[in-house]
């Protein structure tokens, strides 16, 4: 069974996208901030990680470089999940590491092409 880490600071969401990925066979797992799912990766790393990007602690933004520097393997996809829509948001998140940029709300058939296109659905 494919993983999935959902990090989001909202419990809401965190609920909304486990619903969806369990409905999509993952095994899901969560985190309210980078630093936790930092941690987390670190300990086992899951197949795809759903970030978001405005959290305390740590930024979606601040986990993406430390865990593409660190030795995570193997390397999750990443696929931000977040409000910032603009097209130096978006760069930005690709050149950092992301994998795909997904933004909410969003729904089960979006949420399931972009895992189709990181190759994970």
């Amino acid at each position: 069974m494919k993983t999935c880490l959902v990090v989001d600071d909202s419990k809401v969401i965190r609920k909304v996208a486990r619903h969806i990925l369990e409905t999509l066979d993952f095994s899901v797992t969560e985190a309210c901030d980078g630093k936790e799912a930092l941690d987390a990766c670190l300990a086992s790393a899951p197949d795809v990680v759903l970030l978001d990007w405005n959290m305390p602690v740590m930024s979606g933004m601040d986990f993406l470089r430390a865990l593409r520097s660190s030795a995570v393997a193997p390397r999750p996809k990443v696929v931000f999940c977040t409000t910032e829509n603009g097209i130096a948001h978006i760069r930005a998140a690709i050149e950092a590491g992301a994998d795909e940029y997904v933004m909410k709300p969003f729904d089960r058939e979006t949420l399931e092409s972009k895992l189709l296109i990181v190759g994970m659905a």
